[in-house]
């Protein structure tokens, strides 16, 4: 079973998530699938990629699968979690990747729309981070991309709350780059993807890898990063996290003491 599926056309490729039974849940399963797509459009040289949900959608990800995450003191994650390489995936791509962003976006899944090179929504569209609603410690380069594009203080407002960002706001913080009618979401990002594609491909890959090198030029001492690993672990350890995780089980409200 996939739960991706894929097409190329016109040097575009398109990416479907399609799971929504799920609401199209970063489970492991979707996102090998997802790098998977990723490789094949590398392999066919994609001037363009387009990573969507099923037309129609309200969600065009609900985030990380909660089931799957450790329960056992485990970084939920780590360095070479199916996520994180998800985005690193998207990140070294060639070629711009375009979200088109039908539906609310929530937790993990933030995290790849982020770092798309062009993020397309409707009036529906909204953006929530939730790791604080189930206790979970969010890894640092996450928080970094999230700071890179929105600043620490809207990034602070959407950890700490967890509340969705609506689309006219999400346009504002420069998190959306359009927003557009539903009906006309389709044609319009095809119609931006249409436009880079007559571009030089050479050129863009370069500027997109600069754009990126000089977006990750942050100076971090290993001091700084073995500080943040200590927090983290802090976190993934605690009592507050499997609390949170016992009560998405449980459908109640997580009971919180801090510890």
């Amino acid at each position: 079973m996939t739960l991706v599926t894929t097409e190329f056309k016109n040097k575009i490729g398109w990416i479907t998530m399609d799971h929504d039974a799920k609401r199209n849940a970063l489970s492991f399963e979707m996102l090998c699938n997802l790098i998977d797509a990723l490789d094949e459009m590398l392999m066919r040289k994609a001037r363009v990629v387009i990573i969507r949900a099923n037309k129609g959608a309200k969600v065009w990800s609900a985030g990380f699968n909660i089931e799957e995450l450790p329960r056992d003191g485990r970084d939920p994650l780590a360095y070479d979690n199916p996520l994180q390489k998800v985005i690193r995936a998207i990140m070294d791509f060639p070629a711009p990747v375009i979200a088109m962003a039908e539906g609310s976006i929530w937790g993990g899944a933030c995290n790849i729309a982020f770092v798309c090179d062009i993020v397309i929504g409707t009036k529906e569209t909204c953006l929530a981070i939730t790791p604080a609603k189930i206790g979970v410690p969010y890894n640092t380069s996450g928080i970094l991309q999230f700071i890179d594009i929105i600043g620490a203080h809207i990034a602070k407002e959407m950890f700490f709350t967890a509340d969705p960002v609506p689309a006219e706001k999400a346009l504002a913080l420069g998190i959306l780059n359009h927003v557009v009618p539903v009906e006309e979401l389709e044609a319009f990002t095809l119609k931006i993807a249409e436009k880079i594609k007559s571009n030089s491909p050479l050129s863009i890959r370069v500027i997109k890898e600069q754009l990126n090198i000089l977006g990750n030029a942050m100076p971090i001492s290993p001091q700084t990063f073995e500080h943040i690993d200590m927090l983290r672990g802090m976190a993934a350890n605690s009592k507050d996290y499997l609390e949170g995780l016992n009560a998405f089980y449980e459908k109640r409200k997580p009971e919180f003491k801090g510890e």
